[in-house]
């Protein structure tokens, strides 16, 4: 694909509430995580935007310590159910749900994820991830989160299996002749009998071949774990990065890696996370976002910073001093706490002044102006080979979005940046990515 020819794409990150810490207690806010309706409409304003898809995290586990009371994290929707709701009342937006494989069981993604690409013709997105929250150990049947290159050795093995699920059918293995009485062809039926060191799995899968062949799988990792296995698997990235030269060291190293697996750098979209408060004036987007900084509670951000790091309690040390030293974290996001260590050294942030700096955008890449500056970076970004569009994060749902799809969206669109009307209709024609073949059948 030629410079000119190439647009960027727009994943819209649908976090209950918004993806700042205090946007519930904002008065413009819906407080229900639980609001459908507020999902409805982001979702409705995202489609009307033309962006590639939706996209939804999850956590297998409730923050229940004191500090957690204070934010509206404890309750939201599981993602694929959500995801299904949303397929019924969207045409064209894709569709991205996160599911672990540390707390998940092949068959069972496998199954899931093929059912909402059959239901949504062809919109479904598969983030996977290895959990990177200690709690969810305690609701799984251990005493303690697996480590970090124990789940990673599980998760590609994990994505064999959940591949070859997908790929159990041929695409014209069903005849349905009533006739004859023959439902399928029992010569396009694949077992895949699969044996390895942590999954035991015969197969076949109980869902035809889906619209896309299989899923778009999306990867989030960025630790040198995560990279690898994002080269190897990923056909898109979501990745936090804190300034244009650190996203194109990335972006370059991670196409790098493709060649050796075999694969071509268009067959993998890289989308840094960017936190966006978009307003007519610059004055008001500063308005905007400091309404919701002052209803930030210093333990409630440094509660979250502890979190962001690897699941460390910095409850003990003081407001006012400096992010103590911590050690390598073997449970956590590696990448994360590489991240937001250097930039409180770098800014000499007190732990209160970090905890509030990354209320909003959590270490992604922070962008707060107009549309022509904010257009203006993204498009930075996008030239410079730093990244091949962007997961939008908004202070709040869902008027944080209809900003961004009212203001930014045009402007990007103007520039030839961006579509104005979708040309395909799954997620995989969104993103340029190939439809990809059954290795099992010719």
């Amino acid at each position: 694909m030629s410079q000119s020819s190439r647009q960027l794409s727009l994943g819209a990150f649908l976090m209950a509430t918004g993806h700042h810490v205090a946007a519930w207690r904002h008065p413009d806010v819906p407080a229900d995580p639980l609001d459908f309706s507020v999902y409805r409409r982001a979702a409705q304003v995202a489609e009307a935007a033309c962006f590639d898809a939706l996209f939804v995290a999850d956590s297998v586990a409730v923050f229940d310590d004191k500090v957690a009371s204070h934010t509206s994290r404890s309750t939201y929707f599981e993602p694929l159910t959500l995801l299904s709701a949303l397929a019924a009342i969207t045409e064209r937006i894709g569709l991205v749900g996160t599911a672990t494989t540390t707390y998940n069981e092949p068959y069972h993604v496998a199954r899931k994820f093929a059912s909402l690409d059959h239901l949504s013709g062809g919109r479904c997105g598969w983030n996977l991830v290895t959990s990177d929250a200690a709690a969810e150990a305690q609701n799984f049947g251990r005493d303690e989160h697996l480590g970090h290159a124990e789940r990673y050795v599980r998760a590609h093995e994990f994505h064999r299996v959940v591949t070859g699920l997908w790929d159990s059918w041929a695409d014209d293995a069903f005849l349905r002749d009533k006739a004859s009485g023959r439902f399928y062809d029992p010569d396009k039926l694949h077992v895949l009998d699969h044996r390895g060191e942590h999954f035991q799995v015969r197969g076949p899968l109980n869902v035809a071949r889906s619209p896309q062949g299989r899923p778009v799988v999306v990867q989030a990792g960025s630790s040198e774990a995560g990279r690898e296995l994002a080269a190897e698997t990923a056909e898109m990235v979501f990745t936090a990065q804190a300034s244009l030269e650190s996203a194109k060291t990335f972006y370059a190293d991670l196409k790098g890696r493709l060649g050796r697996f075999g694969r071509d750098e268009n067959a993998l979209r890289i989308m840094p996370g960017v936190f966006v408060v978009a307003g007519q004036s610059e004055s008001e987007a500063k308005e905007k976002f400091e309404a919701f900084q002052e209803l930030v509670e210093p333990q409630v951000g440094v509660a979250l910073l502890g979190r962001m790091l690897g699941n460390f309690d910095l409850s003990e040390y003081p407001l006012d001093g400096p992010l103590p030293e911590l050690p390598l974290t073997d449970s956590g996001q590696r990448s994360r706490q590489q991240l937001l260590t250097e930039l409180a050294g770098a800014e000499n942030l007190t732990l209160a002044q970090l905890g509030r700096r990354i209320a909003g955008g959590r270490g992604h890449y922070s962008l707060i102006g107009t549309p022509r500056q904010i257009a203006d970076e993204l498009q930075a970004w996008f030239e410079e080979r730093a990244a091949d569009g962007f997961n939008v994060l908004v202070p709040h749902l869902p008027g944080g979005l209809e900003d961004f799809a009212a203001l930014v969206v045009p402007e990007l669109q103007r520039r030839g940046l961006f579509r104005r009307e979708y040309r395909g209709r799954t997620l995989r024609e969104h993103l340029g990515l190939a439809r990809p073949k059954s290795p099992f059948f010719a």
